[in-house]
């Protein structure tokens, strides 16, 4: 019976390739090669049918989609379900959970601060707590990975999870059922007055709700006296192309080129400025970095372009290229590069690259490093025929490779120890950090009750610091000798207490301890003060 069964399931795939084969070219998409088509579908129904072995023929089509990708530019790519959710999550704005920013310290998850007004914070979930099970499972001394706790946590709206909490002071158990619901995910990082009349923003990435959480960052800073503005932009490897369009539109006059796009099949589109934004006078300082791309890009390249702003930090990523997201049925995606993207000066930012060579691509960032270009401008090369105009001013600036910033700060390479790099790499900081927050933050928030006061009065206490150096020791991590020590100490200092702001209150805090020591941010507030 087996054997009439394949006998029949061979026949069956042989009259199909023949009625593909006469399939009448009518039935196929216009600029499809109806060959090249047909090809893939009998590869793979041959593959079904005949192979030797069985097969997973979900897993042969993905590989398939991934191999024609792979061939094209290092942005055109492929998700599975699970990596489609994933990626969507922070662009999309929220998530569905119980609402705790979280980490993990000797394998428990310990409750760094509940969100505001969030499903935990309601039902009386505090920073500090320990939740050590999840609907009566233990999740606590068990070894179980990050990912599966997140997995427990997570869930529908509305639906109910039963946690056990452990509580500093309490002996006994607590237990909480918390409703699950919408949680945002924020894509601002940081909205703070860095100095009377400048305000600054920094943004992580751009998503659905970036533009709305900008405007409120305006808002509030407006409020608190801003007259200049500094946008970091550092880190940001982009995201939606609207978002960055909505927020350029906040700086530009009426009229104002903001980015277009080309393409071969996809219709062009000029993004042109509404003239109705919220900081069209004040200056503005954007502030790049070698990782800062794509939609990052068009926001600094506006500006730039349009004479709006000054640029300080170093050259950008050099993404120009745009992606649609087509979906499948079974809930994958492909990104497929559609267009370039133009900044008003009509440059093309994409940086050079080879079709099928994603690993040559990907290298470029180490490449940079090689060359001395992220430590002097002098190394990075422009070729004349990249060379395009500001169109107010007429400055020149460059396409074909990332943005060149009008002021260039250069990498310091020299700024961490190597000791402070494997406290890092070994996640030495960060857990010690955690336990000394988690011991001392009712006396830390008795004796400073506001931001400004830590800020400007907190040092780091010598026991801080001979925890670390002990906890270091554990993983037979030791400085070369006292003169590196020394050097270490006051970067590891500035890091300690950032992340203690951070805990304590919230990420503006930690970026406004932090950004004190930051040379591109130093460098944007010395232009943004100097400039007329």
């Amino acid at each position: 019976m087996k054997r009439l069964c394949n006998i029949a399931r061979v026949n069956m795939f042989l009259c199909t390739l023949a009625l593909y084969c006469f399939m009448p070219s009518s039935l196929f998409a216009q600029h499809f090669d109806e060959n090249a088509i047909r090809k893939v579908q009998m590869a793979q129904m041959a593959i079904a049918s005949l192979y030797v072995d069985s097969v997973d023929e979900g897993k042969v089509a993905e590989d398939a989609i991934r191999g024609m990708l792979e061939k094209l530019d290092p942005h055109s790519s492929y998700s599975t379900p699970k990596e489609v959710k994933e990626m969507n999550e922070p662009l999309a704005g929220n998530f569905e959970g119980i609402g705790v920013q979280f980490n993990m310290v000797d394998d428990t998850l310990l409750v760094i601060q509940p969100v505001t007004n969030g499903p935990s914070e309601k039902v009386g979930i505090i920073a500090g707590d320990r939740i050590v099970t999840v609907n009566d499972s233990a999740i606590a001394g068990v070894k179980m990975s990050k990912e599966e706790i997140m997995r427990r946590l997570r869930g529908p709206k509305n639906t109910k999870v039963k946690l056990g909490v452990v509580r500093r002071g309490i002996s006994d158990m607590l237990y909480f059922t918390v409703k699950r619901d919408k949680i945002p995910v924020k894509s601002i990082d940081a909205v703070y007055m860095i100095r009377p009349g400048i305000g600054y923003v920094r943004i992580g990435s751009f998503g659905a709700t970036t533009y709305k959480e900008f405007v409120d960052a305006l808002t509030q800073l407006k409020e608190e006296g801003m007259k200049d503005l500094i946008l970091d932009l550092q880190d940001n490897g982009g995201g939606y192309l609207q978002a960055a369009v909505d927020i350029s539109n906040e700086f530009l006059q009426r009229g104002d080129m903001i980015v277009y796009t080309k393409g071969r099949q996809v219709p062009s589109y000029d993004y042109v400025a509404k003239g109705n934004g919220m900081f069209l006078d004040g200056k503005v300082v954007v502030l790049i970095n070698e990782y800062t791309a794509s939609a990052a890009e068009i926001v600094t390249g506006a500006i730039q372009d349009q004479d709006r702003g000054m640029v300080v930090g170093r050259r950008s990523f050099g993404k120009g290229l745009v992606q649609r997201p087509l979906d499948l049925p079974d809930g994958s995606m492909i990104r497929l590069t559609v267009a370039h993207y133009y900044t008003p000066a009509g440059r093309c930012i994409q940086k050079p690259y080879e079709k099928g060579k994603a690993i040559d691509y990907a290298l470029d960032m180490s490449n940079r490093l090689k060359h001395g270009e992220l430590m002097n401008a002098d190394s990075i090369h422009f070729a004349d025929s990249l060379k395009c105009y500001t169109l107010r001013k007429q400055r020149t600036v460059y396409g074909g490779g990332g943005i060149m910033p009008d002021f260039f700060v250069p990498l310091d390479t020299t700024q961490y120890t190597k000791f402070h790099r494997q406290l890092a790499a070994k996640s030495v900081i960060i857990n010690t950090s955690l336990r000394y927050i988690d011991n001392n933050r009712k006396k830390l928030k008795k004796q400073y009750a506001t931001f400004d006061s830590f800020k400007a009065n907190y040092e780091i206490p010598q026991d801080f610091i001979d925890e670390v150096v002990a906890e270091a020791e554990k993983q037979n991590i030791k400085p070369k000798d006292d003169e590196e020590l020394q050097k270490t100490l006051p970067n590891l200092k500035l890091q300690l207490k950032a992340l203690l702001a951070r805990d304590l209150w919230d990420m503006s805090q930690y970026f406004s301890v932090f950004n004190e020591k930051n040379e591109i941010v130093l460098k944007g507030l010395e232009v943004i003060t100097k400039e007329e």
